[in-house]
């Protein structure tokens, strides 16, 4: 099953003031696409940076279930989507609060759209348990370490020797 996991700083430009969005996509154990982008437009406020990588995600998300669907790997459950910010999931799940958003732009409320046809479904994650942190933050070397296994990356380091020349 194909399982995201999405973050962002706020304001973490201190030239531009945008924030960067950050994601993760399992499939499996199998960490298998992700990425780290400067947001386009500046974000007023956590929650906010928080729905647009959020959306960008989703849009990440759409796009790999067309992919599978092509390798005979429908996905016919909603892809989970995890968010640490619980603000961007209310935002995202409850129209009521759309007079707060009418600034933010208009491409990036399709998340409503997914959540609706089931393609997704954005689920809260604590947090300091967040894959996608590594993407958006300075984190403490122990830190960056845990998060980098749990994602399958491996240090450099370990692979000295293990290729003949």
């Amino acid at each position: 099953m194909l399982v995201g996991y999405c973050d962002s700083d706020w304001s973490g430009c201190e030239d531009d003031m945008r924030s960067t969005s950050g994601y993760a996509f399992h499939l499996g154990s199998v960490v298998f696409s992700w990425a780290s982008v400067k947001q386009s437009c500046v974000a007023l406020s956590t929650a906010e940076a928080e729905y647009i990588s959020a959306a960008e995600a989703t849009a990440q998300a759409v796009w790999l279930r067309f992919v599978l669907s092509d390798f005979g790997e429908e996905q016919v459950e909603a892809t989970q989507i995890f968010c640490d910010n619980t603000s961007a999931i209310a935002i995202t799940k409850n129209h009521v609060h759309h007079h707060k958003t009418r600034h933010i732009n208009r491409r990036f409320h399709f998340i409503r759209d997914a959540l609706q046809n089931g393609e997704i479904d954005l689920l809260y994650y604590r947090t300091g348990e967040q894959n996608a942190d590594i993407f958006t933050k300075a984190l403490a070397r122990d830190w960056f370490e845990y998060v980098r296994s749990k994602l399958g990356v491996i240090s450099a380091k370990h692979l000295e020797g293990s290729v003949k020349v």
